[in-house]
């Protein structure tokens, strides 16, 4: 058991609340505690899924959780006052990357050719404000719907709108990897993707308050660099069998070929997980463009800088250990 630097909890494990929303995104998270990369650095990490995005961020706000997997833009929104619920987290900030190569996919239901089949139609959201709702609703401008012409509705987080869309509640969502593949392997039309909008953008990231982050720095490194190290395994070929079986007893609801398709999407070389956990900032710059065209309240928006912090990568990965066994 790695001892806690001074200030940091004494000789005993450091104690971390990470909340996340549910589904195979959290793989490198179940690979981290089932193959001890959370406890090699010292870490007991406790794991919560939140029911959606205005749950997740008033859980940073109290101080119930301190760490959250989520998207750059509920980042942005909560700490600008432009998020879902009455809560602002001033001291918002990003410190890991995860799909910042991938792009969201608009899935719709079968009969849904083209954008003009969603006219009148309802369409799930995590959030109406925050998410990828922003994204959304430039997509759908960009194909000839403007706001008015459909409905966004609340159906809460990606596995809550995956099941709905299974059942038919809703015409169409986005959906980031590997609910989007899933989904098609289902007869269900990708319609879209956010490439077609954006050439860059930053999806998933780690994110913090900073006034914990910087109370806690070693103990956040400590955190991004057992979640590279798990990414690290699982890119491994010769994990990729175990890896699965991680899946599996995670989502034993899952079918025989669910693990194996998220695989493939997830840790595709080109366009999976990043590996090394870096932010893209460029990709943060766009997400901050569609917040301050679409946002509400409007208001000014920072530098992307501002709302991420890429130091605590460069130092996990300067305080790496040696190479990995499978």
């Amino acid at each position: 058991m790695t001892a806690a630097p001074p200030g940091e909890g004494g000789a005993t494990r450091r104690s971390v609340a990470l909340i996340v929303f549910p589904g195979g995104f959290n793989w490198p998270i179940w690979v981290a505690a089932t193959r001890g990369f959370f406890a090699a650095q010292g870490l007991d990490v406790r794991v919560t899924a939140t029911p959606g995005s205005v749950h997740q961020w008033t859980s940073l706000a109290l101080g119930e959780a301190q760490v959250a997997v989520t998207l750059m833009d509920n980042v942005i929104a909560y700490r600008e006052g432009q998020g879902e619920a009455p809560v602002v987290v001033p001291d918002a900030i990003a410190v890991m990357g995860l799909d910042t190569r991938a792009m969201p996919a608009l899935v719709a239901l079968p009969d849904v050719r083209r954008y003009e089949d969603l006219r009148g139609r309802t369409l799930a959201v995590d959030a109406v404000k925050t998410g990828n709702a922003l994204v959304l609703i430039a997509m759908l401008e960009r194909g000839g719907l403007a706001p008015g012409s459909y409905r966004l509705a609340r159906a809460g987080g990606v596995l809550q709108r995956f099941e709905a869309l299974l059942r038919g509640g809703y015409a169409a969502a986005l959906f980031n990897a590997p609910f989007d593949g899933l989904l098609r392997e289902r007869g269900f039309t990708v319609l879209d993707t956010a490439s077609s909008l954006l050439a860059r953008f930053q999806g998933h990231v780690v994110a913090v308050r900073r006034t914990w982050a910087d109370a806690n720095r070693a103990t956040l490194a400590a955190l991004v660099r057992a979640l590279r190290d798990a990414l690290d395994w699982l890119y491994a070929p010769a994990n990729r069998e175990d890896a699965l079986s991680i899946y599996n007893a995670h989502l034993p609801d899952a079918d025989a070929a669910a693990a194996a398709t998220a695989y493939s999407i997830l840790f595709d070389a080109a366009s999976g997980f990043v590996r090394d956990g870096a932010l893209d900032v460029d990709g943060v710059a766009q997400v901050l463009a569609l917040r301050a065209k679409y946002g509400e309240p409007r208001k000014a928006l920072g530098d992307p800088l501002g709302y991420c912090d890429p130091s605590f990568v460069a130092e996990a990965a300067a305080r790496r250990p040696g190479p990995l066994a499978a």
